[in-house]
Order: C-alpha cells, then sequence, then structure tokens
C-alpha cells in the first residue's frame, strides 16, 4: 500500500514515516510534502497512492484547503494537535484522526480500522461539504465545560467548584455530588445529563451509577473478566466498577 505523509515538521515526519514500517512492512511511503502548494502539486499529478497521514496545521494553513482543490485518491487519516473539540467534527464526518505525538498501538488500531471498512465497503472521500464542516468547527471557540455547582445546604445555598467534586452517583434516582471531605449534596441532574456537562479530561463515566474525578481514583485492581475494581477518595458504600469494554478507555483516560 502506498502512503503519501502531509507533515511540514520533519522529525515529526520522519517519526511517523518509521512507525508505519514499523506497523506494517508493508507499506511503503512514497513522499513527504510539508505544505498546502507542495500538496496541491504532488495530488494533481495523480499519484498512485493509497493512502493519506495529513497533518492538519501546515506551515502555509490548514490542510483542508489542500482537498478543496484536489481530489485526494485515497482516504485520510488526520495527524494533529488540536483539542477536543475539533476531533468532534472529524468524528462527525467520519473521518479517522491521531493525536501527537502519534503512539504506536494508536497508529496500528487505526490501520486496523481502515483495513476492516475496506473490507465491508470502500472507505468514503472528503467531499467539498464536509470540508467546510470541519474548518467551520476549526474556527469556532472551544467548548465550554461545567464550572459549579450551586447546592443547597439547610436554608443556604453553596456554590461547588468542579475541582472540588470527587465523584458524582446515583442511588434511588436521586443524583449526588460528593466532595472529597465525604460531605455530599442533592443535584436535580442526572448522570446523563451531568455526562455532557463536564469536562471529558477530568470527569470520566465508570459505570451507570458513577461519574468519577481523576483526583478521586486512589488505586485500581484487576477484577473478574478484565474489569477494573476502583477504590477512590471518599470511599463509596458500593463497589465501583469499569467494565471490561470501557477498562482500556479508563485508563489512557486517567494516564493523560
Amino acid at each position: 500500500m502506498n502512503v503519501l505523509i502531509i507533515e511540514d515538521e520533519i522529525p515529526a515526519a520522519k517519526r511517523l514515516a518509521k512507525l508505519l514500517k514499523e506497523t506494517d512492512p508493508g507499506l511503503n511511503v512514497v513522499a513527504t510534502v510539508g505544505s498546502i502548494a507542495a500538496g496541491v502539486t504532488y495530488l494533481s499529478g495523480r499519484p498512485a497512492v493509497d493512502l493519506l497521514f495529513s497533518d492538519i496545521h501546515l506551515s502555509d494553513g490548514l490542510c483542508f484547503e489542500i482537498y478543496k482543490q484536489v481530489e485526494p485518491p485515497g482516504p485520510i487519516i488526520f495527524t494533529t494537535a488540536y483539542d477536543d473539540y475539533a476531533i468532534q467534527a472529524f468524528k462527525h464526518n467520519s473521518l479517522d484522526y491521531l493525536l501527537k505525538p502519534i503512539m504506536a498501538d494508536e497508529l496500528k488500531a487505526a490501520l486496523q480500522k481502515l483495513g476492516k471498512m475496506r473490507q465491508t465497503q470502500a472507505p468514503g472521500g472528503l467531499t467539498s461539504q464536509s470540508v467546510e464542516q470541519l474548518i467551520r468547527s476549526l474556527t469556532q471557540p472551544p467548548r465550554t465545560y461545567r464550572e459549579r455547582f450551586l447546592v443547597t445546604h439547610k436554608e443556604t445555598f453553596v456554590p461547588i467548584p468542579s475541582e472540588e467534586v470527587a465523584y458524582f452517583y446515583s442511588e434511588n434516582k436521586l443524583t449526588r455530588l460528593v466532595r472529597p471531605d465525604g460531605r455530599w449534596f442533592v443535584l436535580p441532574e442526572t448522570l446523563e445529563e451531568l455526562t455532557d456537562q463536564l469536562d471529558p479530561r477530568q470527569f470520566f463515566r465508570a459505570n451507570r451509577q458513577f461519574i468519577v474525578s481523576s483526583g478521586s481514583v486512589r488505586t485500581i485492581h484487576k477484577h473478574f473478566n478484565g474489569k477494573l475494581k476502583l477504590v477512590l477518595t471518599p470511599d463509596p458504600t458500593e463497589e465501583v466498577m469499569v467494565s471490561r469494554e470501557r477498562a482500556e478507555e479508563f485508563k489512557q483516560w486517567l494516564n493523560q
């Protein structure tokens, strides 16, 4: 499979080429270009390219300008250092991406995903509409998340910053906010509503009953059938388990 790398940082391009060779010796990097102008020139020649790895921010602008002028000859895997709000745009448009610095396991997963797509159907290319949607998303301000919670305590209202939340849990149809000192307060929101409001870098939906903050996780124990058992501070009255399906995602979240 012939691969084109569009990357303006030479060390990053060399590292990606090395990772590609180590991950799949059958991949052949045919060229590396580092600008919009060079990308348009190269792709205008209709080269025999099966897959593109495209950095977003190039020396002369956003790489999407290339695909507004020249139709890509194959599927694109974007490489990016942009925040989550931009990544959501890629997901919306069914485009794959890798966050810099690129890790070998993430690269392997992206290539495996591409292989599965090719087995079921031909991967869709970029359309002018999807390019415009991506550019609009990148120029929008980053998404903001909830910073505090106004709770009631007896006859008073108490504002609690999100940084002072250990975890949220649901019990008997009540949602409780728990602080590190063990004090808790009832919230009107459901865990589903809170999941959309909270910063995903700070909070993780461990299961149906718990949303935990990174600072509340004291230790993690391997459990039966690939599950994880969490020990939190303060100690909840119930066991907090992370399913096998979400275990790897949880570990990556806690390791960021």
